[in-house]
């Protein structure tokens, strides 16, 4: 059972009129209500926006920018740009360790680690696809600033992804470091507490769709808060 002490406060409106919301998701919040956790984005929002539904979730400890619908037609539309790939996504993520490349893919299947669930593991036998486009944006003493463009969008595909290549996610509670030293602990440590952030250093920071009733091109841009 996941220890869920979700932040206080309200949510972060950054975009909405009759049809759609975006929003800006803390850290450590659920998207949608789980089986034991009734507290949520969604539960949050309703108490100023009754009629909102959800498009696409975020996992609980990555913060940044999604889109929600407020009516069925357009929460169907939405749902169609994001099956047939049509909606851009980036995430900036502080990962352990330094990439030898300033960019490159990451194109590895993944699959539910059912007996250690809500893990994901890689299976190249019977995984699903999974793509991940990364590029530096900022290289520091022991840590890395990512930019990310997931292709497909796999349950924990960025914080896999990037552990599977060496390059763990700072403050993931589920993929961690392996072979990390006390001197790269204290300067993580020190570096969570400068920029106020103990959890996943994982953001959603642009998101790129089409409105589902006027057809205009929609662009979000939220900073990275590390």
């Amino acid at each position: 059972m996941i220890d869920y002490q979700p932040p206080d406060g309200v949510i972060d409106v950054i975009y909405h009129d009759a049809d759609i919301l975006v929003v800006n998701k803390p850290s450590g919040l659920l998207s949608v209500p789980g089986r034991i956790y009734k507290d949520c984005l969604i539960s949050r929002l309703q108490v100023e926006y009754p009629d909102v539904l959800c498009v696409h979730r975020l996992d609980m400890e990555t913060s940044g920018l999604m889109v929600l619908a407020r009516h069925k037609p357009a929460q169907a539309h939405l749902n169609k740009q994001f099956e047939q790939r049509q909606v851009i996504k980036q995430y900036r993520a502080r990962v352990l360790g330094h990439p030898e490349q300033e960019s490159d893919t990451i194109n590895v299947p993944l699959i539910g680690d059912w007996p250690n669930r809500p893990k994901q593991k890689v299976d190249f036998k019977i995984g699903k696809a999974a793509l991940t486009h990364w590029q530096v944006y900022q290289r520091e003493s022991f840590t890395t600033l990512l930019d990310l463009k997931p292709i497909t969008g796999r349950s924990h595909q960025l914080r896999v992804h990037l552990w599977h290549i060496g390059l763990p996610i700072i403050a993931d509670s589920l993929y961690q470091a392996e072979n990390i030293n006390n001197g790269q602990v204290e300067a993580i440590e020190k570096l969570m507490h400068e920029k106020k952030r103990s959890s996943l250093h994982l953001h959603s920071t642009f998101l790129q769709f089409t409105h589902p009733i006027s057809g205009e091109v929609m662009t979000i841009k939220s900073s990275a808060p590390f």
